[in-house]
């Protein structure tokens, strides 16, 4: 397989709009590809190569993502949707995202969240407690050991 070129969906859906709104007015298809080429700066086979790929994006636009206009070798095997127009061949490549699933259940052991042992809350020091803060909390901890 031989990449020639590729266009992106963006550009293809607005060639698209375009090629429709001249279509309306009453066009030929040659004054539609003269215009659109002045549109989007393409001329020579890149204006040949867009008008087709505008063919291939109308049939498969949901989803599209790229169409890759590119030359096959004998013996290569050509993708189904692909759509072949004098020698090349016009690949539509969608995108395949991934889906979102359900997150991982909770699970309660340590560090897994909840309430923490220590009372919460922000400690007033990044380097533990002060003195009179140890102090205070050995004095609940003797309290709590004496009724016993």
């Amino acid at each position: 397989m031989r990449s020639v070129t590729e266009f992106p969906n963006h550009k293809l859906v607005q060639g698209l709009n375009a090629r429709n709104s001249l279509t309306a007015e009453g066009k030929t298809p040659e004054e539609v590809q003269t215009n659109l080429g002045a549109t989007f700066k393409l001329e020579g086979d890149k204006l040949k190569y867009f008008f087709n790929a505008i063919e291939v994006a109308g049939q498969n636009l949901e989803g599209l993502s790229r169409v890759l206009v590119v030359a096959f070798a004998e013996g290569e095997s050509v993708p189904t949707k692909a759509l072949k127009v004098e020698e090349l061949h016009y690949v539509p490549e969608f995108v395949t995202g991934v889906k979102a699933s359900a997150p991982p259940p909770k699970k309660g052991g340590p560090g897994a969240g909840g309430k923490r042992r220590d009372g919460g809350g922000q400690k007033e020091s990044p380097w533990g407690l002060s003195p009179e803060q140890k102090a205070a909390k050995k004095g609940k901890a003797n309290k709590a050991k004496a009724p016993a």
